[in-house]
């Protein structure tokens, strides 16, 4: 692997310098754009490493040729804000080699002329990339091509509290069996809400399900259960589907019927949304991220792996109806190299070194992140360390991702609309979904498709 690394990094730095190694000191700089964030240093970090590690094998090779990575942290509060610097940035011609971006930007970079083709990249080095998890590469993907390398990911889901259900009397066999048959199509997302229904008319929980209290990509999971793909691919617009938007709503205006969800959900705070969960009386399931597991071994005093997992379970979004296909969400980060770089092949090879199991290992393991390729989950601090990792990773077996979208965003807040009225009453679930569906065309207009 270290002679095939050398090799075609070498290759890529020979179209840049123009020769083998020269014996004058030459540096080669790639400027990198990263968004400061304290929840992933090494997604910048990475890359200096990267280039450090290529920077040694030319020194055992005599080359005089290094390679520097200057970092841009922009201090952008989100990545769609720091995707709209970074545009503006590429505008004025201050655009770097090598950038970081939450994958549903990607399609705006490339349509601007600022994300790079990279399939004859990534097909001509597959001891690279032939581990990368395979539903990942979707999410770099627009019309079809893939324009940048997952950098991470990591997976939504319901928690589903055990001892609730052992309070109620149900058995051993049915509590640790459930994630099973929510993937094989026999427990649907009414028998979830039905089972909730269950848990709190019996007194062990006051509330049933608790999701976000505000816009997000969250609820895309659930809406998959029901059939709802908002993304059509072939043209790379933004989708909604009346029926499935409708059977949706009915889902949820049937929770709040039953007592499950609760009327005022969207007007709750985050912090009860998560204290809700953490205590061991409120909530029986919640809807939320893998990044969860730390607060809630720290709420609930759990010592070990087999401690957390005794008490909470994870779950799909299950289908809507029998012998249906589970859901779930994730939204990876990507690396994305500049078209228009006189460093693009040596920027994509650095990527190519800092996406390996050992680099993304220490990202994933410090950060809680899933791993970008299979072979993470077998490695020694994964297994020591990233224990709810290597647990959570085969679920991304029935992730989705959000569209490629730039004004996905937009979309899910019009979506979200339609939520607070059917939870707490002011619209019911066909009048939500004919409002919904008016604000769509009238605020997205083409960059919408209503399939009836």
């Amino acid at each position: 692997m270290t002679r095939t690394v050398f090799a075609a990094a070498a290759t890529a730095l020979a179209l840049v310098v123009g020769a083998p190694a020269a014996p004058q000191a030459e540096e080669v700089v790639v400027k990198l754009w990263s968004r400061a964030d304290r929840s992933g240093p090494l997604r910048a970090g990475n890359i200096v490493h990267a280039a450090e590690v290529l920077n040694r094998m030319l020194a055992a090779t005599g080359s005089e040729t290094r390679v520097k990575v200057e970092v841009f942290e922009n201090n952008a509060k989100g990545y769609d804000a720091d995707a709209l610097d970074l545009l503006k940035a590429f505008a004025v011609g201050k655009g770097p080699d090598l950038y970081v971006a939450a994958h549903e930007w990607i399609g705006a970079f490339v349509e601007a002329g600022y994300a790079w083709n990279l399939e004859d990249h990534i097909k001509a080095n597959p001891e690279f990339y032939s581990d990368i998890i395979e539903t990942l590469w979707k999410s770099v993907e627009y019309k079809g091509q893939r324009y940048g390398i997952p950098q991470d990911t990591e997976v939504r889901m319901f928690f589903y509290n055990k001892d609730m259900l052992r309070k109620i009397g149900k058995s051993e066999e049915f509590i640790e069996g459930l994630p099973g048959m929510v993937e094989r199509g026999e427990f649907t997302i009414y028998d979830l809400t039905d089972l909730a229904r269950e848990v709190v008319d019996k007194g062990a929980a006051k509330y049933g399900l608790v999701h976000r209290p505000n816009v997000g990509p969250d609820f895309q999971m659930v809406m998959g259960s029901f059939g709802f793909d908002p993304y059509d691919e072939a043209n790379a617009k933004l989708q909604a589907s009346r029926r499935a938007l409708r059977a949706f709503y009915d889902w949820l205006k049937y929770s709040v019927d039953a007592g499950v969800i609760p009327a005022n959900m969207t007007s709750w705070s985050w912090d009860s949304v998560h204290a809700s969960f953490r205590s061991e009386q409120t909530a029986f399931l919640k809807l939320h991220g893998i990044w969860n597991v730390p607060p809630q071994m720290k709420a609930r005093g759990f010592a070990t792996p087999e401690e957390y997992f005794r008490a909470i379970g994870w779950i799909h979004s299950p289908p809507a109806e029998k012998g249906g296909r589970p859901s779930n969400l994730s939204h990876p980060i990507i690396y994305v190299v500049n078209p228009q770089s006189e460093v693009r092949e040596l920027a994509a090879m650095l990527v190519a070194i800092a996406s390996q199991p050992y680099f993304n290992t220490e990202h994933a393991v410090t950060t809680g992140h899933l791993p970008i390729n299979h072979g993470q989950v077998a490695m020694k601090r994964f297994v020591e360390e990233g224990w709810a990792l290597r647990a959570a990773t085969p679920m991304l077996e029935y992730t989705s991702f959000m569209p490629n979208h730039a004004k996905v965003g937009q979309f899910n807040a019009i979506i979200y609309k339609g939520i607070q009225a059917v939870e707490t009453g002011r619209l019911t679930p066909e009048d939500a979904t004919a409002f919904v569906l008016d604000e769509l065309r009238n605020e997205l207009g083409e960059e919408v498709v209503i399939v009836e």
